[in-house]
């Protein structure tokens, strides 16, 4: 999936959020390894979202200097003014099917890339900023493996807009609010006569959250305050807020899902998490269970998906992403009526936009003054 979608609008963006992270973002001279002023409300912002903080300054990594140069993908073409304010001393250069050599070469940092053509060209490049969270094709490219410069992503950024998505697919698909919409075009008052599916409350139900990272964590929260019981599996450990009731290993996937009414899929794609809902775990779920996906597809088995649904092993499933994107035009989910396909939207919203062009900011500043970085990727483990 390309990056996300930066609104080019720049005066929309002048919310709060952005406004805190602007402030004060004067950047250090070319060569000066100072740090520049923290903007006001940089910590709060860190801590709402639960970003991760590196340990160590980036001046320590071997390599490391102020850059001069960083290439950028033109998506973020109108936000370049922004990026100059706060880099008055580097040179950016959009990056083209016109763009020289030369220019490749003499990168010290890249913003929105990582195709291996670049990369093998851009030999002195240490940084590499995502403008998305998944990071899957990213970390295998062969520069990135061999060299492994610092890559940060965008994770959380998108974690209440996602999560909002997911509960909005919970709602439609449970109170099967796409028959009654239909019913509407129609301009038809259904009855008990038609035989309506039945809507069933959230309320006292059991969703089991795969992944309690940022995005899981998000939805957890809102599905407790729908009255929902929260079950969770995380590969980083047991720990979770008081709202989860449980909190389990990924080898406990199974055993939570024979309890779940609802299992939404948060996790990154990763060896471990590729093929994960397969006919093993669609054939021990409850008939009346719906499976959600806003993590990645290609953790689902879609031919294993399709069998479990036209067998009535699930109830249905909300789908904003899938293993082949766009979904083909001859995928059976399209014409299933306890399907619905989002194409990969969820995290597109104008405050995931805010964020995601705040944090960007931020780690410009911060690398450039050699500080900490926000949101490092584990390139080994690949989130």
């Amino acid at each position: 999936m390309p990056g996300p979608r930066l609104r080019h609008n720049v005066v929309t963006r002048a919310t709060v959020l952005l406004a805190c992270f602007a402030i004060g973002t004067m950047a250090a001279a070319a060569g000066s390894a100072a740090e520049t002023p923290e903007p006001a409300g940089t910590a709060s912002i860190i801590s709402e979202l639960g970003l991760r903080v590196a340990a160590d300054p980036v001046r320590e990594r071997a390599g490391w200097k102020p850059p001069r140069e960083i290439l950028v993908d033109s998506e973020i073409h109108a936000d370049l003014p922004r990026l100059k304010q706060i880099a008055p001393h580097v040179r950016f250069v959009e990056v083209s099917a016109t763009t020289r050599a030369s220019d490749i070469a003499d990168a010290d940092a890249v913003i929105g890339i990582c195709e291996e053509k670049i990369l093998q060209a851009a030999l002195h490049v240490q940084w590499v900023q995502l403008l998305w969270a998944g990071v899957e094709r990213c970390v295998q490219q062969p520069s990135i493996r061999e060299r492994h410069p610092l890559v940060t992503n965008m994770q959380r950024a998108a974690g209440a807009s996602m999560a909002e998505h997911v509960m909005g697919m919970m709602l439609i698909l449970s109170h099967h609010l796409d028959y009654f919409l239909l019913q509407q075009g129609r301009g038809h008052w259904a009855t008990e006569e038609d035989h309506y599916p039945q809507p069933v409350e959230l309320k006292g139900k059991t969703v089991l959250v795969v992944g309690l990272g940022g995005i899981g964590t998000e939805v957890a929260k809102r599905a407790y305050a729908f009255g929902m019981r929260v079950t969770a599996t995380r590969a980083s450990g047991s720990g979770g807020p008081d709202y989860v009731s449980y909190v389990g290993s990924p080898d406990e996937l199974l055993k939570l899902a024979k309890e779940a009414d609802f299992v939404v899929n948060c996790t990154p794609l990763t060896p471990q998490t590729s093929g994960l809902f397969n006919k093993d775990f669609f054939g021990i779920t409850k008939p009346s269970t719906y499976f959600i996906n806003v993590g990645r597809g290609g953790s689902v088995v879609t031919a294993d998906l399709i069998a479990a649904l036209r067998a009535g092993r699930i109830a249905g499933a909300g789908l904003d992403v899938t293993e082949l994107e766009p979904l083909p035009a001859d995928s059976p989910l399209w014409h299933m009526n306890n399907v619905m396909i989002t194409p990969h939207v969820s995290a597109y919203t104008p405050m995931a936009d805010d964020t995601r062009l705040a944090i960007l900011e931020e780690n410009l500043r911060r690398y450039i003054g050699g500080e900490p970085m926000l949101s490092v990727v584990d390139i080994d483990r690949g989130y």
